[in-house]
């Protein structure tokens, strides 16, 4: 896949292209046609392939756009990061923007993995501790992944905190290795 530069300008032009009351509704569309893309490698080929015309990919988009119940604006990005070249880095655009408008909106978004499912009250602790820590309300998805054997591991941003048994056995194996 050609590497996409520019990732955080698209972001800022779709920001800057719907209102902010929209951005919600927006992202989750544009991440619908970003899941598209990754699950039919057909449609993906589609819309990046010199293959077929700027106007008959358009018209496809203008489809889609109808379907997915989306705006004349966000049809008109789509199409837009399309002639640029950049839509084959559409979830990586989407995941920008989500970043932007949380940044927008004061807020943070953090991804937390465990080995097993978070009880509700841990959740809770959590949230409350990432809150403190950032200064700023957080929202949380939690995700189960058995690879980490145990404890968590938090991507808070950009910024990654592990304290998973996978992390620290990987710790133990760059030391042993060093020296």
């Amino acid at each position: 896949m050609k590497k996409v530069k520019g990732i955080k300008k698209y972001a800022k032009q779709l920001l800057g292209k719907i209102d902010i009351s929209e951005v919600p509704t927006a992202l989750t569309q544009l991440q619908t046609v970003s899941s598209m893309m990754e699950k039919d490698r057909g449609f993906r080929n589609m819309l990046v392939s010199p293959v077929f015309s700027g106007e008959e990919v358009d018209k496809v988009i203008t489809l889609l756009g109808d379907k997915l119940k989306m705006s004349d604006k966000l049809t008109g990005y789509l199409k837009y990061i399309r002639e640029c070249g950049a839509i084959i880095a559409l979830s990586e655009i989407v995941r920008a923007a989500s970043i932007l408008y949380l940044d927008m909106k004061n807020r943070l978004k953090a991804v937390v993995a465990s080995a097993v499912e978070v009880s509700v009250e841990n959740k809770k602790r959590l949230e409350e501790t990432l809150k403190a820590v950032t200064g700023k309300e957080t929202e949380v998805e939690y995700i189960t992944d058995p690879t980490l054997i145990g404890g968590i591991r938090v991507q808070l941003g950009s910024k990654m905190y592990d304290s998973s048994i996978q992390g620290q056995l990987w710790l133990l194996r760059d030391k042993l290795i060093k020296g």
